[in-house]
C-alpha cells in the first residue's frame, strides 16, 4: 500500500509546483494615495496603530501625505507638507511615525545650495495625532552643503529619536576620500539626536564614524531601548551589516552580522531591516559577497547580546530591498525583491528561529514595481505597500495577507 501511494504523492507535489502552488494571492486594499504617488512607508506605533505615508508629485510639487489603518481600510489621506525644493529619489523616502500618546513625527528631505547632492533632513512634529504639524526642524546643526538622509524615526526617552546618515565630513563631490584625506576621516557618518515634543534638539551623538553612503537605516524597540541596523563601511571597502544598541542613552560598540566580507567600492543602495518582539530580534539584509547575491536572516533571543546562525533566505539571484516582521509565535516573515521566471517579483517567506524554512512564496497580483516594498504586522495579518508603475504613472498600492496563509 505504501509503495502504491508514493507515486501519486510525488506526482501531486510536482503538479503543485508546476501550477504555482507556492504563489500567494494578496487581498487588495483600496489605497488612499491618488494621482502620481510613490515612496510608500509603513510605520507601526507601540500601541499597534498603523500609518502609511507616501509622496504625491504634481507639476514639480512634492506633497507628503499619510493615512491611518483601521477596520480593514485606510482613512482618507492627510497632507503634512509640500515643496518644490525637496530632494526626492526612489531609495531615500520620507516617513510618518506615531511616537507615543498624541506625539507623531514626520520627515522629508529638502535641497540646499552648495552642491548637487546637498540636502538636509526636515522633521515636523504633531501633538494631536497628525491633525496639525509644526514648522520643520533640522536635527543636524553642521550647516554643511552635504548629504543628510536615510532617516529612522522612533520613540526615545519620552521624545522623538532620529537616526540618519550624515555627510558633513564628505567632500563637495560627495565621494569620501576624494580630497586626499583617509576614507575614515572624510566618509559618511551615522548620527542621532533627540527632539522633544516642543521641538528642542537634545543629546546629539555619533553612532558610527564611517558607514555606507546610501543604504537605508532601520530601528527596532527593545524593552530597554532602541537597536539600530545599518550597512557599515571599512577603509578597505568592506560593507557588511552592523547593529548597535542604545544603553542608558548611549550607542554601544557595533556588532557585525554574518561577516559576509562584501568588498564593494560603491554603495549598493540596499539597506537592511530589523524587527523586535520582547527580547527577540530578527534582522534581514542583502549581500553580494563573493559575487553570490543572497538575502540573509539572523535571530537573537537575548536583545542583541548575541546572534544565532545566519540563514540564507534566497541565493537564486535576489535583488534585495528587504523588510522583516516578527510574528506572534516568534517566526519571521521576510519580504524582498526576488527573481522569478527570469523576471523581477516580490517574494515572501516565513522562517522559524532554528533555521526552520517555509517555502518561498511569490506574491501574485503585483505589476511592475519600484523602490522598496513595505511590510507591517496587524494582529493576525500582514499589510503590504509598494509602488507600481502603469505606463508613466506610479501608484502606491496596498494589500492584506493573513499570517495563516504562509
Amino acid at each position: 500500500m505504501a509503495a502504491y501511494r508514493k507515486g501519486p504523492v510525488i506526482l501531486f507535489i510536482l503538479l503543485l509546483q508546476l501550477t504555482g502552488a507556492n504563489a500567494l494571492e494578496l487581498q487588495p486594499i483600496d489605497s488612499p494615495a491618488i494621482g502620481h504617488s510613490a515612496q510608500p512607508h509603513l510605520a507601526t506605533a507601540v500601541d499597534g496603530r498603523l500609518v502609511l505615508s507616501w509622496l504625491e508629485h504634481t507639476d514639480g510639487l512634492a506633497t507628503l501625505k499619510f493615512s491611518q489603518y483601521s477596520n480593514n481600510q485606510w482613512h482618507p489621506g492627510n497632507t503634512i507638507a509640500s515643496g518644490r525644493d525637496w530632494f526626492v529619489n526612489w531609495a531615500d523616502f520620507p516617513s510618518v511615525t506615531p511616537i507615543k500618546d498624541k506625539l507623531w513625527a514626520a520627515h522629508w528631505l529638502h535641497k540646499r545650495p552648495g552642491g548637487k547632492y546637498a540636502y538636509d533632513v526636515a522633521i515636523a512634529l504633531s501633538n494631536d495625532n497628525g491633525a496639525s504639524w509644526s514648522s520643520p526642524i533640522t536635527p543636524h546643526t553642521d550647516g554643511t552643503a552635504t548629504e543628510h538622509g536615510f532617516v529612522s524615526l522612533f520613540p526615545w526617552q519620552n521624545a522623538v529619536g532620529a537616526l540618519w546618515l550624515d555627510g558633513r565630513n564628505m567632500t563637495e563631490a560627495g565621494h569620501a576620500g576624494a580630497d586626499g584625506k583617509p576614507v575614515e576621516e572624510s566618509g559618511m557618518t551615522l548620527r542621532s539626536a533627540i527632539i522633544t515634543a516642543d521641538g528642542k534638539l537634545d543629546h546629539p551623538q555619533v553612532a558610527d564614524g564611517l558607514v555606507c553612503d546610501c543604504c537605508q537605516t532601520d530601528i527596532a524597540l527593545l524593552p530597554d531601548g532602541p537597536v539600530a541596523i545599518y550597512r557599515n563601511r571599512t577603509p578597505e571597502e568592506i560593507r557588511d551589516i552592523q547593529v548597535t544598541r542604545s544603553v542608558n542613552g548611549q550607542w554601544q560598540k557595533p556588532v557585525t552580522l554574518g561577516t559576509d566580507n562584501w568588498h564593494i567600492a560603491g554603495c549598493p543602495v540596499n539597506g537592511p531591516a530589523i524587527s523586535a518582539q520582547g527580547e527577540t530580534i530578527a534582522a534581514a539584509w542583502f549581500t553580494g559577497a563573493a559575487e553570490q547575491p543572497r538575502v540573509r536572516l539572523v535571530f537573537s533571543d537575548n536583545a542583541g547580546s548575541s546572534f544565532g546562525q545566519v540563514i540564507d533566505i534566497d541565493d537564486q539571484s535576489p535583488v534585495g530591498r528587504v523588510d522583516v516582521e516578527l510574528l506572534p509565535n516568534g517566526d519571521a516573515a521576510v519580504l524582498w525583491a526576488c527573481t522569478h521566471d527570469s523576471a523581477q517579483a516580490i517574494c515572501l517567506k516565513r522562517v522559524g528561529n532554528g533555521n526552520r524554512h517555509g517555502p518561498t512564496r511569490k506574491l501574485e497580483g503585483i505589476g511592475q514595481f519600484g523602490g522598496f516594498p513595505q511590510l507591517a504586522k496587524q494582529g493576525d495579518n500582514l499589510i503590504l505597500a509598494w509602488s507600481e508603475s502603469q505606463g508613466e504613472i506610479s501608484m502606491v498600492k496596498t494589500a492584506i495577507l493573513p499570517v495563516s496563509s504562509l
